[in-house]
């Protein structure tokens, strides 16, 4: 499983690479059928991906954004990939930093390893079940990994001075105004894309509601870093977050990511 992630990291490297080529500029915007923006850096990004997948697990399904949003979406078995070639398009595009590259590995139902690379801020998160989770920052180039560098992260306790909250930057709900009112908070950052994700990973904050709809590609690859970090992500019912749902279309249902 090191193996694979560490490979994993330097494919989300160079894709990171090939969105960053793309930041900065005007990109030409064009809106899918859900009404959800799509760029070059999306497409070059998520074609880069898929080829290097289909070198590192042959045979393997592939759920990717673009290619679903195409009509182009494989069977699966217990084991497949969700891919979200950049994940926060709308902070892309606005010139903000928070946009990520993410791949995940699905087994029965849970996500086992997960890579998220944020190009623009060269910072780099990946975890395995069995493996922990870690973070190093790099530059957007496969040949700049080195997995002897990454520091080891996880969550925090609790802290008795109140949690911190993550929440979403674009995407933000009534819903998750009111059920951060329950809580004792020391306070509320918004971040875009599934840096939030990454961010209770690292033990930097602690609780993350999700009111507003999700894609499985959006959510797995920092799904299975927090896993990996010792947080859990569950529905508004309690139980687990699961992927593979096909009869919803891969759509999540509302979640809360916990820190710990």
């Amino acid at each position: 499983m090191r193996d694979l992630l560490d490979n994993l990291c330097r494919l989300a490297l160079d894709a990171g690479g090939v969105t960053l080529r793309h930041f900065g500029e005007k990109p030409e915007i064009r809106s899918k059928e859900n009404s959800s923006p799509v760029t070059d850096a999306d497409e070059e990004s998520e074609a880069l991906i898929l080829a290097g997948l289909a070198r590192l697990l042959p045979g393997v399904p592939v759920i990717a954004e673009e290619e679903v949003a195409a009509g182009r979406v494989p069977e699966i078995g217990n084991r497949f990939l969700l891919v979200d070639p950049l994940d926060g398009t709308r902070e892309f595009i606005e010139g903000r930093p928070d946009f990520t590259v993410n791949i995940g590995l699905i087994d029965d139902g849970k996500p086992v390893a997960g890579v998220v690379y944020a190009p623009a801020r060269e910072a780099l998160y990946f975890g395995a079940a069995g493996e922990g989770a870690f973070y190093l920052t790099c530059a957007p180039r496969a040949d700049a990994f080195e997995p002897g560098r990454a520091h080891v992260i996880a969550v925090r306790p609790p802290p008795e001075a109140g949690l911190v909250a993550v929440a979403s930057r674009s995407h933000r709900q009534p819903e998750t105004d009111a059920f951060l009112k329950t809580l004792n908070l020391a306070g509320t950052t918004s971040v875009g894309s599934s840096l939030k994700f990454c961010l209770l990973a690292a033990g930097e904050a602690d609780i993350y509601p999700r009111h507003g709809p999700t894609m499985e590609w959006d959510t797995a690859a920092g799904d299975a870093v927090l896993r990996a970090a010792g947080g859990s992500v569950r529905r508004l019912d309690g139980t687990p977050l699961t992927y593979g749902k096909t009869g919803e279309n891969y759509r999540n249902p509302h979640f809360i990511a916990y820190g710990a």
